[in-house]
């Protein structure tokens, strides 16, 4: 007997409750309708008409909520039975932040629905609304940061199909699928960091940051900062919240440490660890972290002599070396050059073209600064000439002093060919073009990857050479 009492007085208090809960929310709102199970008002307090021109709330009762309140969703509610908690809506003064909920009879189904107009004015919401733009600012922020940490280069960007450029992309591939850390060798210009950009968008980490330090352009005093970051007050004007390193800013990406032969021995023994013992400290912290990243380093040092020299620790060479990789200088790819000069005049305005004197000059000179030297030469011909097609005149003032090939490579670049220059000239790029098609099975648009063209180029060359796919 006391249960059924208890349950009255449950069922009662539920019964206060809801109506309470009603009262509060029609008194304190700027309006309220309820509508039936066709979306016709069956009630609306005086604010609410008033607010869409109505002399008294009776004259909405039995109209469809369309008719009084045009943007109304109501009928949406009715229709789904599922509520819109927090909404705008235009009013004829001014906005409004609205809630709808269905009205459902004892056996659950949908038999209606009531609105509220919570606030008609905005900055009782501030508070939400500031740390929604908050976030929305930081997530903005993220976005950017990831986007600048991302490759620039893949493997499409390294141009060249001679045998040493088409070994260096081999490895490079060979790399991009494993975590073991690369080591790319070669003399300044010749494209260190973009393989390295390529080697990680190949990667499964692809996705994930992309982060270079350059070893050489960093005080010493500030590497070990700049590569594992600083804890909060870690030193006399230290960031007081602390400072992220490239360590941490690179979990789960790519770490390139650009000419690591410059880096300070006492740091080589810290790098070490990481890549041993996969962890790290902040400056000022003993708080130990893990690390997460994939390494590739970069340097133009010959880096046994600078093991037998005592400036680099043998342990940190033998770690780093697992797959080197050796970029040819462009004197030993002249193959190239052709379509190196194609792809970098593509990139300059103005539409420049190399007459056959200006392509027999390029290929008489050294390269000391390789493929960057090549670029700034055919960019300053490109900016001084006044015709489209540059002659030799133009690239010769360009180079300024003409750097002559020693005679080994020199030899080794001449071919064995009868006639002049424009018919050597035609029989290499016919020879070429046909080994990239043969070795892509007839795929034109693989074929100008290949070589470093586009397909459109590729395909003119073929109809003027008289070769088909």
């Amino acid at each position: 007997m006391k249960d059924a009492n208890t349950l009255s007085d449950y069922q009662h208090v539920r019964l206060l409750a809801i109506r309470s809960l009603f009262e509060i929310i029609e008194q304190s709102s700027e309006g309220t309708v309820i509508v039936d199970k066709d979306a016709r008002i069956v009630w609306m307090n005086e604010r609410y008409a008033r607010r869409y021109g109505l002399e008294d709330a009776a004259q909405a009762i039995g109209l469809e909520v369309e008719k009084v309140i045009p943007s109304s969703l109501l009928r949406q509610v009715v229709e789904t039975g599922q509520p819109i908690l927090l909404d705008m809506l235009d009013t004829p003064g001014g906005p409004l932040v609205v809630m709808r909920l269905p009205v459902h009879d004892d056996a659950g189904a949908v038999i209606g629905a009531i609105g509220f107009a919570l606030f008609d004015q905005l900055q009782n919401l501030a508070p939400l609304v500031t740390r929604f733009t908050q976030i929305q600012k930081e997530l903005a922020s993220t976005r950017s940061l990831l986007q600048a940490r991302q490759a620039k280069y893949n493997f499409a960007h390294f141009i060249g199909a001679s045998a040493a450029s088409l070994e260096v992309k081999r490895r490079a591939r060979r790399g991009a699928a494993s975590e073991s850390p690369v080591l790319l060798l070669g003399e300044t210009g010749t494209g260190k960091e973009l393989l390295a950009h390529a080697i990680h968008s190949a990667s499964p980490r692809a996705h994930k940051p992309f982060v270079s330090v350059n070893c050489a352009a960093i005080p010493e005093t500030l590497l070990e900062a700049e590569f594992f970051g600083t804890a909060p007050g870690a030193f006399t004007g230290a960031d007081r919240k602390g400072r992220p390193g490239k360590l941490q800013i690179a979990q789960g990406g790519t770490l390139f440490l650009d000419e690591i032969g410059d880096m300070p021995l006492t740091l080589q023994s810290k790098l070490l660890r990481v890549l041993q013992e996969k962890e790290f400290e902040p400056v000022g912290s003993n708080e130990v972290r893990r690390s997460d990243v994939r390494l590739i380093a970069a340097t133009s040092l010959d880096l046994e002599a600078a093991v037998q020299e005592g400036h680099f620790r043998a342990d940190l060479y033998y770690r780093l070396n697992v797959l080197p990789i050796q970029l040819p200088p462009l004197r030993e790819r002249l193959d190239d050059l052709p379509a190196l000069c194609e792809a970098i005049l593509d990139e300059l305005p103005g539409h420049h073209e190399l007459d056959t004197e200006a392509r027999a000059l390029l290929a008489s000179h050294a390269w000391p600064g390789n493929i960057r030297e090549l670029r700034n030469v055919l960019e300053r011909a490109a900016l001084l000439g006044d015709e489209p097609l540059l002659g030799a005149a133009a690239l010769r003032s360009a180079i300024g002093r003409l750097c002559p090939l020693p005679s080994s490579v020199v030899s080794a670049a001449l071919p064995t060919v009868t006639g002049d220059f424009h018919s050597a000239r035609e029989a290499f790029e016919r020879q070429l073009i046909q080994a990239a098609l043969a070795e892509q099975a007839g795929n034109v648009l693989e074929a100008a990857k290949r070589l470093g063209l586009g397909r459109s180029t590729l395909y003119k060359k073929m109809v003027a050479l008289g070769l088909s796919s």
